[in-house]
């Protein structure tokens, strides 16, 4: 007779065992409609799974942000099924939910092509429609690799024999169709009433270029098709905003196969670029670090001492000189402490905060490099604070400060914050890693700010606050983090003299911003469609000229404006000067000044924003406090400055 406890605390009693369904239609028929799965005894299970004793329950829906998992990982086993009855030679292999839907990679011996993506999608439909029961199958280890065999399924038969010995191994079928997998799934097709397929790609088997490409079915499921809709118009917004297409138009960058994954900047990219870079570079004086500049390439010997050998030695680039083998820089920290050795140092002197815009080289897959979101060579806004215990908190507190404002500044205000705790591999004890993931976590409930756990997601040396912002489209990127390191300054032999004259080991905090510079300019590319504020803008204002007979007083204006410390142009062309608004008005000018007869005459300029508002004519100290007012916004509302 079990016991059923509910979220609210209240019960109901059964009389005999009870699924998860059978509670939900107790309490009535429109939840029992609803309901995905449910969570009994903090576990996951399938809604058809019987409850033999007393537990407590949840009730998964569509509302809860596991019933949307439990969708979109349906749909990818719905592909995969609609997959094999198009083309029944293909081979299933992993079918995970990512980000915002799923993908599942098949084997098979032709490309897919767009149409296939579309006579697939049409199966989705027809077999969603047909409302097929989702029924969990329990298999001995030996009969489900065999089974997969004789189904030609060599892929699944080897993910089994990975699988650790005392974990159950369970089946999902649904019609003729059957799948590895853990679960849990929806209890019926039906269910699935708002996916679509996205796009085709290519993978590798477990990620390994050694082993066999796959083809990757990319898909986006959602609750219902009102969600599933907002979600396929923000992808047209972001295929406008792709930072790749306009940085081309816009002259920013761009990349070649002579240089995989590494951006050519072009004048006018590099100008914003160093825009960023300078900001950053004041905020660092005015919050008291020192700026540094370290080797490019460094001996492997110093990388094995810090332990990156042996963790990341596959994204490094190696080369070798006179019989020695060194490692092109994948990251700045080991170098800093190398700074932070030359001479003693006292607790007089911490905290030391150092920071460098570090370039950095990393063995990116070529099927991962995305433009400047992933590159495999990046400028970090890093630094490393040294400092001792007791100073932890009130290092992570200013350091939470210095990035809210900057962020602010680039007109970011929503950031999620998680603290990502010690991964599997990892160094140093457990008693350190207990104190470090106190101390992050302690800082963060001192700020008074909402944040929640990243578990198993720390860096090898230790936990990190990793600090996301979400975009105008929704999206999250995460940029900044902060973590605490009790390790390596160990490993590298830095000291100090603590207050008792005894030497102790710094702990040593890594700490960015903005993370990777070129990945925060694509995000500010797409963020703002090109049209950056002015104080970004590679140029702020072009001056035009209607006919030759006002070119000189626009080289005036524009040279009075530059010497003022603008970045102005002009537009001198034989053109009709419709053409010339439009022309810029596409490159994202702030500010277009129109000069002809008239505003010869009366000495002043007529004016129109990028938007297409004119602001008619004012004089050109009048245009020049209006530029430095939007200067001093940077990326803020007018409101907040």
């Amino acid at each position: 007779m079990p016991v059923i406890t509910l979220p609210d605390g209240s019960q109901r009693v059964f009389p005999n065992p009870v699924s998860v369904l059978d509670v939900a239609r107790d309490i009535g028929p429109g939840l029992a409609k609803a309901t995905l799965a449910g969570e009994v005894n903090g576990r996951l299970v399938d809604a058809t799974r019987m409850i033999h004793e007393d537990a407590s329950l949840r009730i998964i829906t569509d509302k809860d942000s596991e019933g949307l998992e439990i969708i979109r990982h349906s749909c990818a086993h719905l592909l995969a099924q609609s997959v094999k009855i198009l083309f029944p030679t293909a081979q299933v292999t992993i079918g995970p939910v990512v980000e915002n839907g799923f993908y599942y990679d098949f084997s098979f011996e032709r490309p897919f092509t767009p149409e296939d993506l579309e006579t697939i999608e049409k199966q989705m439909i027809e077999l969603a429609a047909m409302d097929l029961p989702v029924e969990r199958v329990v298999k001995d280890r030996d009969d489900a690799v065999a089974f997969f065999l004789r189904l030609g399924e060599s892929y699944k038969a080897e993910i089994i024999k990975t699988i650790p010995a005392d974990e159950e191994i369970t089946l999902y079928r649904q019609g003729d169709f059957i799948d590895l997998c853990r679960g849990p799934h929806i209890p019926r097709t039906g269910k699935l009433q708002a996916f679509k397929l996205t796009k085709l790609a290519g993978a590798y088997w477990r990620g390994d270029p050694a082993n066999a490409m796959l083809q990757r079915i990319y898909g986006t499921a959602w609750a219902d098709k009102k969600a599933l809709n907002g979600y396929l118009k923000s992808l047209e917004e972001a295929e406008k905003r792709d930072h790749r297409k306009l940085g081309r138009r816009l002259d920013l960058f761009h990349f070649q196969e002579e240089a995989p994954g590494m951006p050519f900047w072009h004048a006018r990219g590099w100008t914003v670029y160093r825009l960023i870079e300078e900001y950053i570079r004041e905020k660092l004086r005015h919050h008291a670090y020192q700026e540094v500049h370290t080797p490019q390439v460094i001996d492997r010997i110093l990388w094995e001492k810090s332990g990156h050998m042996d963790k990341f030695s596959h994204d490094m680039f190696m080369t070798s000189s006179e019989n020695r083998e060194y490692a092109i820089k994948p990251m700045n920290c080991p170098a800093h402490i190398q700074i932070y050795n030359q001479g003693l140092k006292s607790y007089r002197d911490l905290p030391l905060r150092m920071a460098e815009f570090g370039c950095c080289h990393r063995n990116e897959q070529s099927g991962a490099l995305h433009g400047l979101m992933r590159v495999r060579t990046m400028t970090q806004d890093d630094a490393h604070i040294f400092c001792t215990e007791e100073q932890i908190q009130d290092e992570v507190s200013r350091f939470i400060d210095l990035l809210y404002e900057v962020y602010a500044d680039f007109g970011f205000n929503e950031i999620l914050i998680r603290l990502a705790t010690r991964p599997t591999q990892r160094v140093g004890s457990d008693a350190v890693w207990d104190k470090a993931e106190r101390a992050l976590a302690t800082a963060l409930n001192e700020k008074g700010l909402t944040w929640a756990y990243n578990h198993g997601e720390g860096a090898f040396y230790g936990p990190k606050i990793e600090f996301s912002l979400k975009d105008s489209l929704a999206r999250v990127w995460q940029c900044g983090t902060i973590q605490v390191d009790f390790s390596m300054p160990g490993r590298l032999g830095a000291q100090y003299i603590n207050e008792r004259s005894e030497k102790d080991v710094p702990v040593m905090l890594h700490r960015a911003v903005l993370g990777s510079l070129e990945r925060f300019i694509g995000i500010l590319i797409e963020e703002y469609a090109g049209a950056f504020p002015p104080w970004l803008a590679p140029v702020q204002a072009v001056v035009l000229s209607i006919t030759e007979k006002q070119v000189e007083n626009t080289e005036i204006i524009a040279k009075t404006l530059k010497n003022q410390g603008f970045r102005v142009e002009t537009d001198l062309r034989n053109e009709t000067i419709g053409l010339k608004i439009r022309d810029h008005a596409i490159q994202r000018v702030p500010y277009q000044i129109i000069i002809g007869a008239r505003e010869v005459e009366l000495n002043v300029l007529a004016v129109r924003t990028r938007a297409g508002d004119d602001l008619g004519a004012m004089t050109i100290q009048d245009f020049s406090d209006r530029l430095k007012s939007d200067i001093a916004c940077r990326g803020r509302n007018i409101l907040e400055v």
